[in-house]
Order: C-alpha cells, then structure tokens, then sequence
C-alpha cells in the first residue's frame, strides 16, 4: 500500500448495481476513490486502480472476462457474489482472488479485504471460506491426503496455516498468536516450501485439501 495515498479501486458491477453508495466514508484508513467500471471493462487498460472489486451474480462466467480485460496485469481483485456454493467458491480463490459472500461482509471487512489484496493476501468472508472447508471434505480421500501434508508442518506451523485459512493477514495471525508480523512471514516463508505453494492463496488450497496436495520429497 502506498504511504503517501489511499487506495483506489475500480468498482466492476457485471450487472450495474452495488448496495454501498456510501463506501468509501471520509474516514475509511485504506480506501480513498472509487472508480466505477462498465462490462466489458475495457478502460480497466487505460488506468492503473490498486484493487478490482468485482460485484456479479454468476463469477463463473464475469470472473473471466474480468480478468481478460486485465490483459494478465497483476492487479488484485475481489469478487462479491451471492453465491456460496462450493464450485464456485473454489474456481475464484484459484484463480487468486478474494471472496465476499453477499450479506456476509459489512464495508469496513471490504476496506480491510482491498487493503489485504495489496499485500498478496486473498481475503474469504466467513461463508465463503466454509464454503471452501465443505469441499475440501467431500473429496475422497481427502482427509488422508490433507493429514499427510499437514505432517510436513511444525505445530505452530500448522497453527498459522488453520488462521490463514480462516482469511486472517500475516499481521493478524501474529496478534492472535503473539509473534511479530516478521516471524509469521517467515513461517510462511518455511511452510510454502515445505508444501511446495506458489503463495497463500496456493497454500490454504491444499491446506484444506481443495487442490491436490504436493508430493513429499525424499532425500
């Protein structure tokens, strides 16, 4: 997040409707001008928004076309949807963005979830994330799969993995578990190459054993 500003965010309503008219207030600590963007968001290209905020009833098929508009820059976005099956749940957060369920969230959990998109981190509101744990147990054989790779961990390991499932950031794992934001990022750090993750949004997915575990490398 740049010190000197808040942030901007370019509001993608897919079907032109968004219930905050009043986001952002004047106090809000993160966000601080609202773009908003038309299908088939083709002045997403012209500007340079910090975060998308994508609001659509069917991210299936938005998502996509929201992120071909992007033209593969890496822009965080964030979907909010009324859905909360697990399908499509799972098929946003692997394709890295956030996910805030419809009634779920209030704004300040939004200003909070763009704020956290600037780090590399993809926020889940409640539903959504058990959304993603429902999927992870109706796999088969997930549960010996996720156990296996949960073996790799220490158990603090594995305490700062089950928090970054549940959508907290670096900072606020450390404040429930008492360590230093530094000394989480590092057990992060050991944990992506111990399971063999491409970042946080990678990790939580086999955590919760929505996307095939790695395999245990032997030496």
């Amino acid at each position: 997040m740049r010190s000197s500003q808040r942030l901007t965010v370019a509001l993608a309503c897919a079907e032109d409707d968004w219930p905050h008219e009043g986001w952002p207030g004047p106090d809000d600590p993160y966000v601080g001008r609202v773009v908003r963007v038309a299908p088939p968001y083709d002045t997403l290209r012209e500007g340079e928004p910090d975060v998308v905020v994508l609001r659509c009833a069917e991210p299936a098929t938005s998502f996509p076309g929201l992120l071909g508009a992007l033209g593969g820059r890496g822009v965080p976005v964030i979907v909010v949807s009324p859905r909360t099956d697990t399908e499509t749940v799972v098929g946003v957060f692997r394709g890295g963005a956030g996910y805030l369920a419809e009634g779920d969230y209030c704004t300040h959990m939004l200003s909070s979830a763009v704020m956290a998109a600037t780090v590399g981190h993809t926020y889940l509101s409640p539903s959504a994330c058990a959304a993603l744990r429902e999927g992870a147990r109706r796999m088969p054989a997930a549960g010996d799969a996720i156990e296996r790779l949960r073996a790799l961990l220490s158990p603090r390991e594995r305490q700062v993995m089950e928090l970054l499932s549940t959508g907290l950031g670096a900072q606020e794992i450390g404040v429930r578990l008492r360590l230093s934001e530094k000394t989480v990022r590092n057990n992060l750090s050991n944990i992506y190459a111990k399971i063999d993750a491409r970042g946080s949004t990678d990790a939580v997915l086999r955590w919760l054993g929505a996307t095939p575990a790695a395999p245990v490398l032997r030496t």
